[in-house]
């Protein structure tokens, strides 16, 4: 799995956000905010395939969470990039 083109995470007075460029992107209306966690794990998997296990053990590395927690988490929130379409 991979972060699709034309999204960016950009910081929108000091809040993190996920904006979109680019013709192939045109109808997303939504902004998406990430917390400290979702913003650590977008900025290490960008332009990387990457998979629910990858984000756990990332989540892992970064935070004292458990492998359990890690990876509800890291799949909760690679569930709801898909949703929105950030994934391919």
């Amino acid at each position: 799995m991979r972060i699709k083109k034309g999204f960016e995470l950009r910081d929108v007075c000091g809040e993190h956000i996920i904006v979109a460029y680019g013709i192939e992107n045109i109808d997303f209306n939504k902004v998406i905010s990430l917390n400290e966690s979702a913003t650590y794990l977008w900025k290490n998997v960008v332009d990387k395939d990457f998979d629910v296990e990858t984000m756990a053990s990332l989540l892992q590395q970064e935070y004292e969470v458990d492998a359990e927690t890690a990876k509800r988490d890291a799949q909760a929130l690679l569930d709801e990039w898909t949703k929105v379409g950030l994934t391919e």
